[in-house]
């Protein structure tokens, strides 16, 4: 079998870029001048490291329950603490995903856990041209997920770390030459292709990997969505004389047909296997503007570091550089054409293909013309027979309402999504004896420099009787705008090893600057400056006298910078907006020893300025325009404490069981809502899973339980999903092929009717069961 390879410097792997995982290796003498090259995959711990504050990573197992198909997210769900929900099984849609830990969240309207690939900040998660790790990383390629549920490292490297930080790691090149072919096929017509090639040794310690894949499937409800998905990668290590070289490349280009939420449980009740969007064109704008093709989500990410881990003396130094290039759009359907330009009595120019407008304001809305172009008024005292969808709506919308040689018009919404990172970390570590004690220094410094672009263009539907089909020069340019965001953070902790505890003491901080930049009128440009105080952070490790057990208390104080979308709206008013900021406690034990690993975490949390986005859309439609009220505001805070608690028993050499148990109490202080549970936060979430391997066969099954959850002005039932895998790996069946696997996966094995992601009012529906089988070969 291919023997992966991982870098020996342990020390400075867990002070710096993730600050979550221990390298374990063996070095390779030859001679006086060898250089260390590991030899042995390295062993992740699941239940956490021996650090001052709660952490669990992914194993085999937990990825083996999850499909080749599947989002890198879904990994961590199993991790106590972290909930992923997502449109369906495969995670084929940003719109619907949400992140949950601990009372934070990532969704639609908040970005409020760190997310870092390799270490390196993934740029801002939110659906509006951020990308989360799915858009960096290939299933067959993740190595493990690290996660930090609360208080962190002080290296972690994220501005919105304000609940912990999820370190999505890739696999390192192995030593052998290896051609490793996968395919994947499943329901809802989900196929994935993926082939990775292992070079080998290229040059002198020096081992590269490179794959591409590409991957489709349908929506679940009625199959006419599509997610259609191509990713190439590589990645190179050299393993030099005191320095080891890395270099990773990634490309992603997703389309992906969203999933919509639904208002209330009336919907949900009446038929939870639908969405509100729908499967046929009717030709009846109104109707259309919920038509699920023109939902859509599309999305081009390249990724690139080239990092260097160095020694010298008792100094060890990390430094990489990184760019990441992002561009896509979101697509919607309005229901009708905006009329921005003054035509007097001639036909609109909006209608005629090649006029584009640039800014200028809304002077209506265009819903039914006659053949020459001119707009058409709805015959007076008409009411309306449409009732879908958001309950129906007026006279202007309904074509019986209209001459029958009316024409109905709308328009495809573009928001066009343009982003170029470019940043460099570099860390040091610094081991020295003082008197018996070892003290451990480092420091380090991150610096990015961030554009992003977003232009909002309206398209023609060419004839809205027929299709979507839409004429791609746009008749209007709403805006263009672009948001260049400076950040700087520096840290420096220093650990004393008293024997009998370990203790740290460490400071950083954020100086964060955004701007906005209106192409079109720059008396629109705004500015401000989000720095951080210096945020403290503090923490014990202490073994106890029982072999095995070591207790642990850690303190961290979290910043969370005010993000370029706060500037969005032309009438912001940054005055109302502050930094989030969170202190977090953690305190919790231990017990590691062969075939038994367990933890217990208490923490406690107090969030302050939360910034929350006051929706343009609820269950009566959708404000294509942006013209009501809608934006950012610092709402209170919460309050969250609770219980993690995970065990893993070995309990055979074929036997495995895991288990893990949140209860999280967060509640919201501000005003008016004081006491109340965060919305889509449950209090109680379990996990038992098992896991069987011997000689060629693996199988396991897990279940989750999510506790009950409020949507604000509902409460979303508890319910439990249980995922099943069984395969079987057979070493070299015939000759030219070292190992072939068969894994046959389900998801919601019982199919479980529930919602998932949840947003203040409504809800997405959860994904049934989903059966994918993968074959992989190993050339």
């Amino acid at each position: 079998m291919n023997t992966t390879m991982m870098p020996k410097r342990s020390l400075l792997a867990l002070a710096v870029i993730s600050a979550f995982s221990v390298t374990t290796s063996t070095a390779v003498q030859a001679d006086d001048a060898a250089v260390e090259v590991p030899d042995e995959i390295e062993e992740v711990t699941v239940i956490g490291r021996s650090v001052s504050y709660a952490n669990n990573a992914t194993d085999e197992p937990m990825l083996k329950q999850q499909t080749s198909l599947t989002s890198v997210l879904a990994a961590v769900d199993n991790l106590p603490g972290v909930l992923i929900n997502e449109g369906d099984t495969f995670g084929s849609d940003d719109w619907s995903t949400s992140i949950s830990i601990r009372g934070f969240q990532v969704d639609l309207s908040q970005q409020q856990i760190g997310i870092t690939v390799d270490g390196i900040a993934n740029g801002n998660s939110n659906y509006g041209g951020g990308a989360k790790a799915n858009r960096y990383i290939d299933t067959e390629n993740l190595r493990a997920v690290e996660v930090s549920q609360g208080t962190a490292d002080v290296a972690s490297r994220s501005n919105e770390a304000l609940g912990g930080t999820l370190n999505f790691t890739t696999i390192n090149p192995g030593m052998d030459e290896q051609l490793v072919v996968s395919a994947t096929t499943g329901d809802f017509g989900a196929q994935k292709t993926y082939v990775r090639l292992e070079t080998g040794e290229i040059a002198p310690n020096t081992y590269a990997w490179m794959s591409l894949s590409s991957q489709n499937n349908n929506d679940w409800m009625d199959e006419v969505g599509e997610a259609n998905r191509d990713h190439y990668a590589a990645k190179i290590v050299s393993y030099l004389d005191d320095m080891d070289i890395t270099a990773y490349l990634s490309y992603d280009d997703s389309h992906e047909d969203n999933y919509q939420r639904i208002y209330g449980l009336s919907q949900f009740e009446q038929n939870p296997e639908w969405d509100q969007l729908t499967s046929d064109w009717s030709g009846i704008p109104y109707i259309d503007q919920s038509y699920r093709r023109g939902w859509s989500t599309l999305r081009e990410n390249w990724f690139a570091y080239l990092e260097a881990n160095m020694t010298f003396g008792d100094v060890e130094v990390k430094a990489n550089a990184y760019y990441h290039d992002n561009k896509g759009r979101g697509d919607w359907i309005p229901p009708y054409i905006v009329d921005v330009t003054d035509d007097g009595t001639n036909g609109h120019s909006e209608l005629v293909h090649g006029n584009t407008a640039m800014g200028g304001s809304v002077l209506g809305q265009i819903f039914f013309v006659d053949a020459n172009g001119l707009a058409l008024t709805p015959e007076e005292g008409c009411a309306s027979s449409l009732t879908f969808p958001y309950g129906g709506g007026g006279a202007e919308y309904d074509p019986a309402c209209y001459p029958d040689n009316a024409i109905p018009v709308s328009s495809y919404r573009h928001t066009n999504y343009k982003k170029q990172r470019a940043g460099i970390n570099v860390d040091a570590v610094w081991t020295t004896m003082i008197g018996d004690m070892q003290n451990t220094l480092r420091g380090g410094m991150w610096y990015e420099d961030y554009n992003r672009e977003e232009t909002r263009s309206w398209q023609k539907i060419i004839d809205s009787k027929v299709s979507y089909e839409f004429d791609h020069v746009p008749y209007w340019i709403q805006y263009s705008r672009e948001f260049p965001v400076e950040t700087l953070m520096f840290y420096v902790e220093d650990e004393l090893d008293f024997n009998v505890a370990k203790v740290r003491l460490g400071a950083k901080q954020f100086n964060v600057d955004v701007e906005k930049k209106d192409r079109f009128d720059s008396a629109n440009n705004l500015a401000v400056s989000s720095d951080s105080d210096v945020l403290l952070s503090a923490g014990v490790v202490a073994p106890l006298p029982v072999e095995g057990v070591e207790v642990f208390a850690g303190y961290a104080e979290n910043y969370a910078a005010i993000k370029d979308v706060v500037l969005e709206r032309d009438d912001a008013d940054l005055s109302k907006v502050e930094p989030e900021t969170a202190e977090n406690i953690d305190v919790g034990i231990r017990y590691a020893m062969p075939g038994l690993n367990a933890s217990l975490t208490y923490y406690s949390i107090s969030f302050e300025n939360r910034i929350r986005f006051v929706s343009n859309e609820d269950v009566s439609g959708i404000d294509f325009l942006e013209s009501a009220a809608g934006g950012y505001i610092n709402d209170g805070g919460i309050e969250s404490d609770g219980i993690e608690l995970a065990v893993d028993y070995q309990v055979t050499d074929s036997f495995g069981v895991y288990m893990s148990y949140t209860h999280n109490s967060s509640e919201y202080t501000d005003e008016g809502s004081e006491g109340e549970q965060v919305i889509g936060t449950p209090e109680d979430m379990a996990v038992i899973s098992l896991d069987y391997q011997r000689d060629i066969y693996s199988a396991g099954l897990s279940t989750k339980y999510v506790g009950d959850r409020s949507a604000g002005s509902f409460t979303v039932d508890a319910y439990s999903v249980s995922d099943f895998y069984l395969g079987a790996t057979l070493e070299q069946p015939v000759s030219g092929i070292e190992q072939i696997d068969v894994r046959l996966t389900i998801n919601n094995l019982m199919d479980e009717s529930y919602l998932g992601t949840i947003a203040t009012g409504a809800a997405w529906i959860g994904a049934p069961r989903t059966t994918a089988i993968n074959f992989n070969a190993t050339f």
